[in-house]
């Protein structure tokens, strides 16, 4: 089993770094699955430049970049999205990333982490609402992160409260992957 936890920021000095780096260091203390981190800003995405829409590409794609990431997301069984909230919804550079695939994300679990002004949970609404398009099966339990109380003057600080709630997030989110993974083979 392989969990995929995506970073969805490219902004420069982004929020998204510290929260996904932390997310990895929980989950890689477990032992019921492997975790992997993704930062999208590693794939230098192309703005939709695939000439074939995702879902006819058969995962046949032109560019290199959406070739690497088309592989990274096909070999996960499930993802954590670690998601800011951009103007009330998700940010662009990650949406732009989920568009590029279709096949890849189908018959998937995936859990969320958010952050921002009002802890990111509009832009979870948001992914909610895109990912069951592509057969992706979210878990009910998310972890939120507020700008004014988990970020500070010394930086990204949460309480144990939320460490443990990410916890929480991949006992709902392995199981799930995991289930839905019969429907894959």
């Amino acid at each position: 089993m392989k969990i995929g936890i995506i970073m969805g920021s490219i902004r420069e000095g982004r929020n998204g770094e510290v929260v996904g780096t932390w997310v990895h260091e929980i989950a890689s203390g477990r032992d019921d699955a492997e975790y992997e981190l993704l930062d999208i800003a590693e794939f230098d995405l192309p703005l939709l430049a695939e000439p074939t829409p995702p879902s006819a590409a058969n995962p046949q794609y032109e560019n290199e970049a959406t070739r690497r990431w088309s592989q990274a997301i096909d070999a996960c069984d499930g993802f954590v999205f670690v998601t800011g909230e951009y103007n009330h919804g998700i940010p662009g550079a990650f949406k732009n990333a989920f568009d590029l695939l279709a096949p890849e994300w189908g018959n998937k679990a995936v859990g969320f982490v958010s952050y921002g002004a009002d802890s990111g949970t509009r832009a979870v609404e948001h992914w909610r609402g895109v990912v069951i398009n592509n057969y992706l099966h979210s878990t009910r339990g998310q972890v939120v992160l507020n700008l004014f109380t988990d970020f500070g003057e010394q930086g990204f600080a949460p309480d144990e409260r939320k460490a443990k709630s990410v916890g929480n997030l991949l006992d709902e989110l392995v199981p799930l992957a995991g289930a839905i993974k019969t429907l894959r083979d």
